[in-house]
């Protein structure tokens, strides 16, 4: 255990000094330890202690109260390392849970041991003590149920009685398929806790949107995340937080899919958890197709799903809404399940319908929109993800939102010049803005008022051959600059 001493933070040691100096006791607790034994750096830092909260309160004057249950967020700051906000909560036991949701009462323990035998799984139910003696800082684990010997053998087990686990918070269900699918791809939830979950489900209707969406969105953001679907529905919890996929399983598509509905979602969904992929593309690879067991005509290969894109924004929208999704979250993958079945051929869409699907998603979308694109191809059995027509699809999409050269990026317009010159709308108006255009082209540094005003009073000077010869070759260098500008492009995206 003393190899432990060096991975905990010095913030973390000096809080549990200070409380053991005050006559209390305190411990490491929870995820942060089961982390800590399998190497991996803990994310956040939970400590259980048998002061009450107002007694913590009192030793950590720089603290505050998070909630009910007695948790206290203490800032703590080291010089050897970084100010950290960590969680110190009393012991407690708890009564029953009528709603399946929060304890009827909530009490104080005396000791680490009963406070770990409330606690869900035994990975999560182990405590690690520190403690100095005569100078010489030591670290013991307290492990009453097992979770090491489980984390070993990477197995999520229910401490003790599962059913009682599950009846004091139905969400555990919920977290054992979490812990399974973000713990990594050999973990296993073992079966007297599978059996409970499967058996229990229906409890999880007590559970509010909100808690659901945590949770869901924690599976989802995994490495393991369409495992961690797959489990949901194997576990029947799967119907009681999108029970629409459910829709999809066995509802065969047609000779553009080797997959039904339901797995063909849940490849897309694996192909975006492997790219890394952000929350909005993983959630709309997962419901770009939700609208086509309702949108489906005709069966065999030749099975039609016309405007199971509307239909599928449709129901995305009332699922992301159940969730409890910000609106903004919300709309944002609305959006790519709506758009996600753009039509492209080289040569055959035009840049005004280009232009058209770049309106309706925005620039700040389109790459996002792609990212689902490629996830449907490899959803659907393709072999690329992204192909030549669809690089040559990025290309055309930066080229019509790139901003044309053009004299509205001069800092003077035509009125300027009639005012500066004292002249009437005419040719040589134009002129002068070619020539401007030509020169900030080739010095964008002259893009300024007073220079540009200065300068029109010089081309005024000129006469109109000279004018017009210093136009006509000012046009000729703006269209070399857009050959090159669309020359980087295409290559930047390996097109010709």
């Amino acid at each position: 255990m003393d190899k432990l001493l060096d991975k905990i933070p010095q913030t973390v040691k000096n809080l549990i000094e200070t409380a053991q100096s005050a006559g209390f006791e305190c411990y490491v607790v929870g995820g942060c330890v089961r982390d800590l034994l399998a190497g991996a750096v803990p994310s956040d830092w939970d400590a259980a202690t048998n002061a009450n909260p107002e007694q913590i309160q009192k030793i950590f004057p720089d603290s505050y109260a998070d909630n009910k249950f007695g948790t206290i967020k203490v800032r703590t700051v080291s010089s050897s390392s970084a100010p950290m906000e960590i969680e110190i909560t009393p012991y407690r036991v708890e009564s029953k849970y009528t709603d399946k949701r929060h304890p009827d009462t909530v009490e104080w323990a005396d000791n680490i041991s009963d406070d770990l035998s409330r606690r869900d799984f035994t990975v999560n139910a182990m405590a690690l003590s520190y403690t100095k003696e005569s100078g010489r800082a030591k670290v013991e684990l307290m492990d009453p149920f097992g979770g090491q010997k489980d984390l070993r053998a990477k197995i999520i087990r229910a401490v003790r009685d599962p059913e009682e686990r599950f009846l004091e918070d139905a969400l555990r269900m919920m977290r054992a398929v979490r812990f399974a699918a973000t713990l990594g791809a050999e973990w296993k939830i073992e079966e007297n806790t599978r059996r409970a979950v499967a058996k229990h489900s229906g409890w999880m209707k007590a559970v509010s949107g909100e808690r659901i969406r945590d949770e869901f969105l924690k599976i989802i953001m995994s490495p393991f995340a369409a495992r961690g679907i797959e489990l949901l529905r194997e576990l029947k919890l799967l119907e009681y937080v999108i029970p629409e996929l459910l829709e999809g399983y066995g509802c065969g598509q047609n000779k553009h899919h080797i997959y039904d509905c339901y797995h063909h979602l849940i490849k897309s969904l694996d192909f975006s958890a492997k790219k890394n992929f952000g929350m909005h593309v993983r959630m709309a690879s997962l419901l770009h197709d939700i609208g086509k067991p309702a949108a489906k005509s005709g069966d065999g290969p030749d099975a039609t799903f016309y405007n199971h894109e509307i239909i599928g924004a449709r129901f995305a929208k009332k699922i992301l809404q159940r969730l409890k999704f910000s609106k903004k979250d919300a709309d944002k993958i609305v959006l790519l399940v709506r758009y996600h079945l753009f039509y492209y051929n080289v040569g055959e869409v035009s840049e005004s319908s280009v232009r058209r699907l770049v309106k309706n998603v925005g620039r700040q979308n389109l790459e996002e929109l792609l990212q689902v694109r490629m996830a449907d191809r490899i959803g659907s059995g393709c072999p690329k993800a992204e192909p030549y027509k669809l690089r040559h699809l990025r290309y055309l999409m930066e080229r019509v939102a790139q901003d044309p050269i053009s004299p509205k990026m001069i800092k003077v317009n035509g009125k300027d010049i009639m005012e500066t010159l004292k002249i009437a709308p005419g040719p040589e108006v134009g002129q002068i803005l070619d020539v401007l255009l030509g020169e900030i082209l080739e010095d964008p540094a002259r893009n300024d008022r007073d220079c540009l005003i200065k300068r029109i009073n010089e081309l005024g000077a000129l006469n109109d051959g000279k004018l017009s010869s210093l136009a006509a070759a000012a046009k000729q260098r703006r269209g070399q600059v857009e050959i090159k500008r669309d020359e980087m492009t295409k290559k930047r995206y390996w097109v010709v």
